[in-house]
């Protein structure tokens, strides 16, 4: 198979869809890897490695477009790549479609097979593609509240782990996933007073028996998130419905009621964000304030830290990657219903349930398609 890899062209997006090594795995199985000149550079992955792996490298991502039967990716494809896809070729990267219907439509109306990361599963339930980028933003997070809580960067002018006489700040963690439990981790270690909500009871033993009375855990309810958010130097929305939009937990009226200087962190934003006042933000220009709250909204938070996130991202997805070349779309897709799951386009027919009903659009099951 020919395997495309283009330069992302999202704002301050550096990270790549494949690094040298997993280019080399897949020449060494026959396959042949295009990629564009630079696609790495910025994150020391130069072209002379890539060379050196097998690839073929590509002046242009129009060129890549052209040739390639499958594209890799990291972010989900800006509009002048859409209008390059074409019907018998298969796109695998993040995609987010349902707070985006301008996308999902450019999607369906080139024919391709995308193939979503965030909605590939694993045995146990998890979102094995969506783990990686989860921890590094949920990580993230921390440091981007304890950076802006400074005033000089907008915030109330307060340390996150206070010091001996002085309280450290109180930080809200909304939802206990891979995002929540990752950001829960930094802030812990860095000494700040932290409680978390979650709906799954379990889930907050485990966090619990581990962190002990260092973290206060509740089950969410809509009148504890307002008291909790309320008195909180820092909230950070952390909640995931897979595939689907997320919910809005936080309203505007609770924004209007928490402390000026506060900030507020929607890691959840690539699925339209859980605050009410939310909406995405560049590493560029990354926060904005309502009410005197700063609202820190990234969609792309792990792209700050690249490198990083290219090499976790990209050891998750070459298993699946490997799949779709050796075994081709439709006998990996029949094969492994974990990657079937994620399927969200195929020949212009939406696959994707919560996306159909976040627009209001008809879809097929992936085992109709697969069948007929």
């Amino acid at each position: 198979m020919i395997i495309g890899v283009p330069q992302e062209v999202k704002n301050n997006e550096f990270r790549v869809g494949l690094t040298p090594g997993n280019v080399s795995g897949l020449c060494k199985q026959g396959h042949s890897v295009l990629i564009q000149r630079g696609a790495g550079a910025q994150i020391g992955l130069s072209d002379e490695a890539y060379r050196l792996a097998g690839a073929n490298l590509i002046n242009s991502a129009a060129e890549v477009f052209h040739k390639a039967e499958m594209i890799v990716k990291v972010k989900e494809p800006q509009a002048q790549e859409c209008a390059m896809l074409r019907e018998d070729q298969i796109l695998f990267t993040y995609l987010h479609l349902a707070p985006d219907p301008k996308q999902t439509k450019a999607l369906l109306q080139s024919g391709a097979t995308c193939i979503a990361y965030e909605t590939v599963t694993a045995m146990n339930g998890a979102l094995p593609l969506l783990a990686p980028m989860s921890e590094v933003a949920g990580r993230m997070s921390i440091q981007a509240a304890a950076s802006h809580l400074e005033k000089t960067n907008g915030g109330l002018g307060v340390l996150m782990a206070g010091v001996p006489g002085v309280s450290p700040a109180k930080i809200v963690i909304l939802g206990g996933g891979v995002v929540g439990r990752n950001a829960l981790q930094m802030a812990v270690g860095m000494g700040a007073d932290v409680c978390i909500f979650d709906r799954d009871i379990d889930r907050l033993r485990q966090i619990d028996m581990f962190y002990g009375n260092r973290v206060r855990t509740f089950y969410s309810d809509s009148l504890l998130i307002e008291q909790e958010v309320c008195e909180a130097d820092v909230v950070i929305g952390a909640v995931l419905l897979p595939g689907a939009a997320a919910p809005k937990l936080v309203t505007h009226d609770m924004i209007e009621k928490m402390k000026p200087g506060s900030v507020v962190v929607d890691v959840a934003i690539d699925q339209g964000g859980c605050f009410e006042t939310s909406k995405p933000t560049t590493h560029a220009d990354p926060t904005f304030v309502v009410d005197g709250v700063l609202h820190y909204c990234v969609a792309n938070m792990p792209g700050a830290v690249a490198r990083t996130s290219t090499f976790a991202l990209t050891n998750a997805t070459y298993p699946f990657v490997e799949a779709l070349a050796n075994r081709g779309v439709m006998k990996a897709l029949s094969i492994d219903h974990h990657l079937r799951n994620g399927l969200s386009v195929h020949k212009g027919v939406l696959t994707s349930e919560p996306v159909a009903q976040a627009q209001g659009l008809d879809c097929k099951s992936a085992e109709e398609l697969l069948v007929a």
